[in-house]
């Protein structure tokens, strides 16, 4: 069966893996030279502890081992190094203990560590204050530029998919793909289209209420002598933002505590996670802006909102700003993504959260094994 995959970020990466594994004749299409959308504008995250319990977590985790064996089949480097979430207030160390003690329960691999036991895994805490933190073994972080650059040739190398970057795809109906440089056969499409909503069915993002999201980004240059950040750090200010942490009792108190002492946090969607590339460099956000269309321009204040925050937490041998932009992706009410059959033969499969790069993986199989048959 020949099957069209629309969208060279990671979602389509990930579609095109689990086509070309089940011995479909795949080709993919990106409309652009190399992939430039959220996929690699992100922290590189794969990140299970935010997920919520039950079937999404099982994806995440079921993603994770896929990603797993993908890096290391491709040799491509990741750091499963886990994460950290730090606490410094009475509330975050309510949080973080709460979670530790139920999380297990619900399938989270975590546990409470104490400020010394903390510091010693995360050279980057700032000890003045430190509570301690929750500790997750689960989450792998990769460099989302050298995936995206290097996965293409994988598959092509490996599994024979085609790659047909530089062609827009403008019309979906198989068994034929339209582009500008031509038409192409397929028996099966699958559209990863990120936040394009206009260019394919379009229909379906506008039943489903789907936005954008636009969320501020920094690097720094790589950390001197081979500095490494050890686990992914992120604050008591994250906490609030996954729904993971909505099992917890005691969450209440820290959103209202935020909400209270620093609104603008609440006004831009503002908390703070740290990852490391395998340059060295370290990436650090983020923010959110939600509408169908975004600003074009960044906004200052914010960046200095989350170095401010940053601050708070942790310390870096280099702290300055080397990198920033931003990254747009659609964004959902309720759902962490779409998966609609808008006409014969055509899936059309978004993630409308930032969790991309944990959830692609998971869907790609789920996608495909509906299809039946091979």
């Amino acid at each position: 069966m020949r099957v069209a995959v629309v969208g060279g970020g990671i979602a389509g990466l990930a579609h095109a893996y689990a086509a070309a594994r089940r011995g479909f004749d795949v080709t993919l299409f990106e409309r652009d030279e190399r992939a430039q959308g959220a996929s690699v504008r992100n922290f590189g995250l794969i990140w299970p502890i935010g997920q919520p319990a039950g079937q999404i977590l099982q994806l995440a985790l079921r993603s994770r081992e896929i990603w797993l064996a993908m890096l290391d089949a491709a040799g491509l480097p990741y750091l499963a190094t886990g994460s950290l979430h730090a606490a410094y207030r009475d509330d975050e160390e309510a949080v973080g203990r709460e979670f530790a003690e139920t999380g297990p329960g619900h399938g989270y691999d975590c546990r409470w560590l104490p400020a010394a036991e903390a510091l010693i895994r995360s050279q980057a805490l700032v000890a003045d204050g430190l509570r301690g933190a929750l500790w997750s073994a689960t989450e792998i972080t990769v460099d989302p530029r050298i995936v995206l650059a290097r996965l293409p040739e994988f598959l092509a190398e490996r599994y024979g998919v085609k790659l047909a970057y530089g062609h827009a795809v403008h019309v979906a109906a198989p068994p034929v793909v339209e582009t500008a440089r031509g038409k192409f056969e397929a028996d099966r499409v699958i559209v990863c289209a990120g936040d394009d909503f206009e260019t394919l069915f379009p229909q379906v993002f506008a039943a489903a209420g789907v936005v954008r999201s636009k969320l501020q980004m920094m690097r720094t240059p790589p950390q001197p002598n081979g500095w490494q950040l050890g686990p992914a750090l992120a604050g008591g200010l994250t906490m609030r933002y996954y729904p993971s942490f909505e099992l917890c009792s005691s969450l209440g108190a820290l959103k209202r505590r935020v909400a209270e002492e620093t609104p603008a946090f609440d006004q831009w969607g503002v908390h703070v996670m740290l990852s490391q590339t395998a340059a060295g460099e370290i990436t650090i956000g983020d923010s959110h802006e939600y509408g169908r269309s975004v600003d074009v321009f960044d906004k200052p204040e914010i960046d200095e909102l989350i170095l401010g925050a940053l601050r708070g937490f942790a310390r870096l041998p280099l702290m300055q700003i080397a990198r920033r932009w931003h990254g747009v992706y659609a964004r959902h009410g309720s759902k962490l993504y779409l998966r609609e059959r808008p006409a014969e033969g055509v899936d059309v499969v978004t993630v409308t959260r930032g969790v991309g790069m944990t959830l692609s993986f998971g869907l790609g199989e789920q996608t495909v094994a509906a299809w039946g048959g091979r």
